[in-house]
């Protein structure tokens, strides 16, 4: 069997970190330069991290480390205080963020002249880390879009001629995966394939999410020794939000019995019970009225779905795609404004504390999965507002 390999991402960061523990126990080049290029903000912090313990001790943190952003501050002040000799501290740590700047408004003629000259005859005792987070690479690399391309080729030919470059690309779902399960096997506790899975669907690899929901899964399971998939239902939010979008796409198809039953899977894995389903209210509302919004907008792949919902009001991106089908499912904005009526009758009956929750919400489930109505004629109208 052959050895597995990493992606591209954590192949990259796995190279960089290697090179920093080498340098630093004296056994490796350390170069003058690194370009930290992608927008996988786990991986960036691996990165940091890396770092920070090599080169960082932390009683000297504050000599031997300074941050700069270019969107206020001028890369001739970086340069300067590169080559500026720290009298506390014998090496000098130097992230530059806002690299985006060196490459808008103008040539930058000046900025590059005073890059290559300090590349040239850099500080010994210092190493710039520019964190080109501006560029976003996907997993595989072939995927990448145009402007990100040309973005990067532009790093490449300028920061990348001194520079390390490290391709930060994004984590795929079988990377994130392994990642998972070798984190807990660390901690000594067995995560099962479909639990790593379910947590790698559910917040849409977003390994930050990822690396964070896996630490309160570890502290919930302290003592057991395993990560169940009942667990990750349970406990991650993401998870939850993914069992409710299963429901609205067996209520936007008018599969009244696959939703009841997702209903009563959802109501049956809560902690909460029949308490939760104000929450679960809450969850639906706001789904219908991005779908809404959604076909209003006339959106029809998920990179326009950022641009129509905003900060706050969106989903996760591993339910984007499932959302605009949902949405386009519906023919005109008055079914999802019906849909929106029948949840809120279904809140006031909530909040006046009826017998049963669970029944009101079944109610509600079958009614939006029913095929609405068609509107009376307007001769029927007449005729019974006569007959009246």
């Amino acid at each position: 069997m052959s050895a597995w390999r990493w992606g591209a991402g954590f192949a990259a960061v796995g190279r960089f970190v290697a090179e920093i523990e080498a340098a630093a126990a004296g056994t490796g080049p350390l170069r003058a330069g690194y370009v930290l290029a992608g927008d996988e903000a786990f991986l960036l912090d691996r990165c940091r991290a890396v770092v920070l313990k090599s080169f960082v001790p932390p009683d000297l943190r504050d000599f031997c480390l300074s941050e700069f952003d270019l969107v206020g501050t001028s890369i001739f002040e970086v340069l300067d205080r590169a080559q500026t000799p720290s009298l506390m501290s014998p090496f000098q740590v130097i992230f530059v963020r806002g690299v985006k700047q060196l490459y808008t408004r103008g040539a930058k003629k000046e900025e590059f002249a005073a890059l290559d000259r300090y590349f040239r005859s850099p500080n010994p005792q210092a190493v710039l880390l520019f964190v080109a987070d501006f560029v976003r690479i996907p997993s595989d690399a072939r995927r990448m879009e145009m402007d990100d391309k040309n973005r990067f080729e532009r790093l490449t030919e300028t920061l990348g001629e001194h520079c390390g470059m490290v391709e930060l690309a994004r984590v795929n779902e079988e990377d994130a995966i392994r990642w998972i399960v070798g984190t807990a096997q660390q901690a000594a506790v067995r995560v099962e394939p479909d639990a790593a899975r379910e947590l790698v669907d559910a917040l849409g690899a977003d390994m930050l999410l990822i690396s964070s929901e896996l630490e309160k899964l570890l502290l919930y399971t302290l003592g057991r020794g395993r990560i169940t998939l009942g667990d990750v239902e349970t406990q991650v939010l993401g998870a939850k939000q993914r069992s409710l979008y299963e429901l609205t796409d067996a209520i936007s198809g008018h599969d009244r019995a696959r939703a009841l039953a997702l209903l009563h899977g959802l109501l049956n894995s809560s902690e909460a019970g029949e308490d939760a389903a104000i929450g679960h209210l809450y969850m639906l509302a706001r789904t219908f009225r991005q779908m809404l919004v959604i076909l209003e907008k006339n959106v029809r792949d998920s990179r326009a779905i950022w641009q129509a919902l905003w900060q706050g009001f969106r989903m996760p991106p591993f339910a984007a795609d499932d959302l605009i089908r949902q949405a386009r499912r519906y023919k005109s904005r008055r079914d999802l404004t019906r849909a929106l009526k029948l949840i809120a009758r279904a809140d006031l009956e909530l909040r006046s504390s009826p017998p049963d929750k669970r029944l009101v919400l079944e109610r509600l489930v079958y009614e939006l999965a029913s095929e609405p109505k068609p509107p009376a004629p307007a001769w029927a109208s007449a005729q019974l507002s006569l007959e009246s």
